[in-house]
């Protein structure tokens, strides 16, 4: 084995084929025969590459559609062979089996067919790579004297080793392009095998499967876990969404902590729901330990952010904030005031006068920009590890249309009450249980806002005196909505005392009755929508 290979010859047989051009260009220059297969050898011809067609090595023509080109001795033997092995040599000498040197494949886009939206099965099936998986996996067991490429932006590192190296690549660069490698078929294969369980029998779609495989990928390590003795790391999905905190680019400050991800992924969640009951309007959140403190819709970024503040300036001062929209010079200069600080501040954009400024007044605010946040796709799964274990669940994506939030007791709802009441549901339904939130229209800014939560509690009572205690005088004429229906009539009757006019719950209770007397009894409207929102 030596440290340095030097690359004579290579297989190029990619599916996206961005930079391959410039790559293969990039490898011709330095003398390296190209061997190559279908749509690839065809873009390289016309971009005037010289390529060896893959049936001039193997003798054999490619056939039944492709399916079978690289699955080949010739192929194979060339990637597997051991060059300071005698053995090896005399059985490459007596087949003509000739050293493969560099292997660069990327796979049938089966992850992207599958996302799609009315894909049928047979579509999926022919997105199955066999040949590409088959020379990576040989390649990269043979990593001590080939060099394995994936993925287009691995090309400028491998371009870099060979100007240094005089032709040649490291043993350092290989055994990490072999790592990764081996993660790229591993996610591929684990992505196969989900889809095939879950359409094994396609009247009953199976909703989890009898083996689980998923694959993440690194982003960082991080200082420490949710506490100085604890270790944390970050990972991302290899499927997760485009807009995601593990996928942000972080425009300023310091280095991320595993709380601030943490409730930064709690605050980009719900800026994200906002958008389905308040569409056209920017909503801004700010997380503190994984509760909403303050929430608000607007027709501005800074509007937003001055009313989700105004929800607790206290615990406002040091939380996590997110907005779904861009961050204009206005909102920055709002964020900038002494009275307000954010740990990390997350948006679609910033604009650049916007981002001087924040970055020119706090040195260590993490700026996070996650480009267009769309709604999630179909039902996304939510898991948490337990000693031994993983317990795994649909994320709780469900909210109640207008039509849904049954009247049960006091004054028929007004349609504005009903929104308020959307945007209640959105709120409440990132907040820790037991959770009551109090919100409605400022009667001072005209916008709709989070006035107070009770978080976390043993107790639904004790999560309604929170509340209360926090909206203050606000809370007349206000909606108090619960994540889950009250066991007694004591909780709605805190909620009553402070002037509450609205209270929605998901109803449930052999006592409901009692709650709507109580409603009845003092002119308060009841709603019920039959959806419970735990969240633990």
């Amino acid at each position: 084995m030596n440290d340095l290979v030097t690359i004579r010859r290579a297989i190029l047989s990619v599916s996206d084929k961005s930079g391959l051009i410039e790559f293969a260009q990039a490898l011709a220059r330095r003398g390296v025969d190209i061997v190559s297969t279908g749509g690839t050898a065809t873009a390289l011809e016309k971009a005037g590459v010289k390529v060896v067609p893959i049936d001039a090595v193997t003798g054999f023509p490619e056939i039944m559609d492709g399916r079978v080109k690289t699955l080949h001795p010739k192929v194979h033997g060339g990637l597997l062979a051991v060059r300071d092995d005698p053995e090896h040599a005399e059985a490459m000498k007596k087949h003509e089996i000739t050293p493969i040197d560099l292997v660069c494949v990327n796979l049938y886009p089966f992850e992207k067919t599958i996302a799609g939206i009315g894909v049928e099965r047979d579509e999926a099936i022919e997105q199955i790579d066999i040949g590409g998986p088959s020379m990576i996996r040989s390649a990269a067991k043979n990593h001590d004297w080939v060099t394995v490429v994936v993925s287009p932006d691995q090309y400028e590192k491998v371009i870099r080793d060979l100007d240094a190296l005089g032709g040649k690549t490291s043993l350092t660069l290989r055994r990490e392009l072999a790592a990764s490698a081996f993660k790229r078929t591993s996610s591929y294969d684990a992505a196969i095998a989900n889809y095939l369980a879950a359409s094994l029998d396609e009247s009953k779609p199976a909703r989890f499967p009898v083996t689980m495989t998923q694959t993440f990928s690194l982003v960082q390590e991080l200082r420490y876990g949710e506490n100085p003795h604890q270790s944390g790391a970050l990972y991302a999905s290899n499927d997760a969404p485009t807009a995601c905190i593990p996928r942000a680019r972080q425009l300023h400050g310091k280095e991320l902590g595993y709380n601030n991800i943490n409730d930064a992924a709690s605050a980009l969640e719900l800026v994200r729901a906002l958008r389905i009951v308040a569409t056209g309007m920017v909503g801004a959140a700010v997380i503190k330990h994984a509760n909403p403190c303050g929430t608000a819709v607007a027709t501005t970024a800074l509007d937003a952010i001055e009313n989700a503040i105004a929800g607790d300036p206290l615990a406002a001062y040091g939380g996590i904030f997110a907005v779904s929209g861009t961050i204009d010079l206005a909102a920055a200069k709002r964020l900038c005031r002494d009275d307000t600080f954010a740990e990390v501040v997350v948006a679609e954009r910033f604009e650049p006068d916007a981002l001087d400024a924040l970055r020119t007044r706090w040195f260590n605010m993490r700026i996070l920009e996650v480009g267009a946040i769309e709604q999630l796709r179909g039902l996304e799964m939510e898991q948490r590890s337990i000693p031994g274990g993983l317990l795994i669940q649909d994320r709780d994506g469900l909210l109640a249309a207008p039509k849904e939030f049954h009247h049960k007791a006091g004054p028929e709802c007004k349609p504005e009450s009903i929104r308020i009441a959307q945007f209640m549901e959105v709120v409440t339904r990132n907040v820790m249980s037991n959770a009551v939130a109090i919100g409605g229209v400022d009667p001072k800014t005209g916008v709709t806002r989070l006035f107070g939560a009770g978080a976390g509690q043993m107790d639904r009572l004790t999560s309604c005196r929170l509340a209360v205690q926090k909206a203050g005088e606000l809370a007349r004429g206000a909606v108090a909505f619960s994540d889950a229906f009250f066991p007694f009539p004591d909780g709605p009757k805190i909620l009553i005392d402070a002037g509450v006019s609205v209270i929605v719950h998901p109803g449930g209770s052999k006592r409901d009755q009692e709650t709507f007397d109580l409603c009845a009894k003092h002119n308060v409207t009841c709603l019920t929508t039959g959806i419970r929102h735990f969240r633990h």
